[in-house]
């Protein structure tokens, strides 16, 4: 199932005849949308400044448009011009990470090293700023598009996390308004090559996010772009299947800097432009923990409540199973 019935309706992106249109969603039917209907030009157009009534008035309305979502391709639910990842924001994730470091390096006890970490990592919400690395949006694609393993590693990783989609344009803005910045939620699996995250040729460089990160394809995103009002971002499950096995699953209530503080803290450095995707980050669970990277063949399962359902399916290079 690619819908969510629980929620009332949702945008998409669909492919009608070569060309890649605005839809909306409704339980497991979809309708293109003009630009009368949808009230502006393009998607971005429309979440700078939404009128989401007149969505869910043609949401209740009968028209010979309606497809169903098993007979389309849908492909990604946003055009960002911006995409900024948050990393190390989940607290028992980092806490985990922290802790079987300092049980490696210490004489610390795994219980001193866990009560350690968690001490950081309250101090860190309470005190600190989150922490962001950029990535391409042209790596923004649907769960349409093959996932092509590059073959220069084989430590290809998943994360899957909520990402925030931007309305009207943040700069500057504070935590208590951030919120009314955010058009949307989607979906991005931000996948990772783990081998090239930090430099070898120079250390003192640190982690390299471009050569990491930034391969064609390595943002899935979507199927589902979901009205704000919508989704209660502080207490969502996230979940992904590999070949049918659980490999993460969470809930965004784990978060150690919530919605309004990324965007806030985002906002203070660049403005936000609408349809920008802000991505949360990862709960536990990824393949660098279960020692299982990604191969040909795999088929990812992902979804986040209300958001829908998203399957990407692995290949070589060259479109090799």
């Amino acid at each position: 199932m690619t819908s969510n019935s629980a929620v009332p309706y949702a945008l998409a992106r669909l492919r009608l005849g070569g060309a890649v249109h605005v839809g909306l969603v409704v339980d497991e039917r979809i309708r293109p949308l003009d630009s009368v209907e949808l009230g502006a030009n393009d998607l971005n157009a429309f979440l700078a400044n939404p009128d989401w009534d007149r969505l869910g008035a043609l949401a209740v309305t009968e028209s010979d448009e309606w497809m169903a979502l098993k007979d389309v391709t849908l492909t990604a639910p946003v055009e960002p011009r911006q995409v900024l990842q948050a990393g190390a924001n989940y607290r028992e994730h980092v806490i985990e990470l922290v802790a079987a470091g300092l049980t490696q390096n210490s004489d610390r006890t795994p219980e001193e090293a866990r009560e350690f970490a968690a001490r950081m990592m309250d101090d860190r919400a309470a005190n600190g700023e989150p922490y962001f690395f950029i990535g391409l949006p042209a790596c923004v694609v649907g769960d349409d598009v093959p996932l092509v393993l590059p073959a220069y590693s084989e430590v290809h990783d998943w994360e899957l996390e909520l990402a925030v989609v931007i309305g009207r344009e943040a700069f500057h803005v504070s935590r208590e308004d951030a919120i009314g910045h955010v058009a949307g939620y989607t979906m991005v699996n931000d996948i990772t090559t783990r081998d090239l995250v930090f430099r070898k040729d120079m250390k003192e460089i640190g982690t390299d996010w471009y050569r990491a990160k930034n391969a064609p394809g390595f943002l899935p995103t979507g199927p589902l772009l979901v009205p704000a009002e919508f989704v209660d971002a502080d207490n969502l499950g996230v979940r992904l299947e590999l070949n049918g096995q659980t490999m993460q699953n969470g809930s965004t209530s784990d978060l150690l800097f919530d919605v309004a503080a990324l965007i806030s803290s985002a906002s203070k450095t660049m403005p936000l432009l609408p349809g920008d995707l802000i991505l949360t980050g990862s709960p536990p669970g990824n393949g660098q923990h279960w020692k299982r990277f990604l191969r040909a063949g795999d088929v990812m399962t992902s979804s986040i409540d209300g958001l829908g359902t998203q399957v990407v399916r692995c290949v070589a290079p060259g479109g090799e199973r």
